[in-house]
């Protein structure tokens, strides 16, 4: 086949080489089970180079998911607590995954209910933009939970800042 896809018939391999040498292209067999093996000629550095660039354009294109961590202790101090809480919220706002670790030390461990504790403190303060993805569970010395960004749908009612006359609740789609 030549560059636009049209049945060149079938040819020998120097015959074939030598078409593909008087137009400065490459000679690329596309299927090599077909009886006669099928070739094309094409110019190959160009058949990479736009391969490339669909690759490159359908990643860019497509939404990627980061799982971002954040690691507590059981002793954090209340401050420590709100700049790392904060960062949690920034980061499932911006659209990632967010895995939440609390660290047990030495004895610590005994005690899961104040990583539990900690967990549940994150997971209400970020429940505006975020939701439970995986509960949480004790895996060795560390307690995980998975928080991933909150689906935000918009009713009409929402955008225009008011609620119905009856003092209903809108119906959610």
């Amino acid at each position: 086949m030549d560059e636009d896809g049209k049945q060149l018939g079938i040819k020998s391999i120097t015959e074939a080489m030598t078409i593909a040498r008087k137009l400065y292209l490459d000679l690329v067999e596309v299927a090599p089970l077909a009886n006669p093996p099928v070739c094309r000629l094409m110019d190959y550095g160009k058949y990479k180079f736009d391969n490339e660039q669909k690759v490159r354009e359908s990643k860019r294109r497509g939404s990627s998911t980061v799982l971002k961590e954040m690691k507590y202790r059981p002793k954090i101090g209340s401050s420590d607590f709100e700049t790392k809480t904060r960062q949690v919220e920034k980061f499932l706002a911006e659209g990632h995954k967010v895995k939440v670790t609390i660290m047990f030390r030495g004895r610590e461990a005994v005690y899961p209910e104040l990583g539990k504790k900690i967990l549940d403190n994150v997971m209400e303060r970020t429940a505006s933009v975020g939701r439970v993805e995986n509960e949480a569970k004790l895996d060795g010395k560390n307690m995980v939970m998975v928080l991933a960004p909150a689906k935000q749908h918009k009713t009409s009612a929402s955008l225009n800042g008011s609620t119905p006359q009856n003092g209903a609740t809108p119906p959610t789609p």
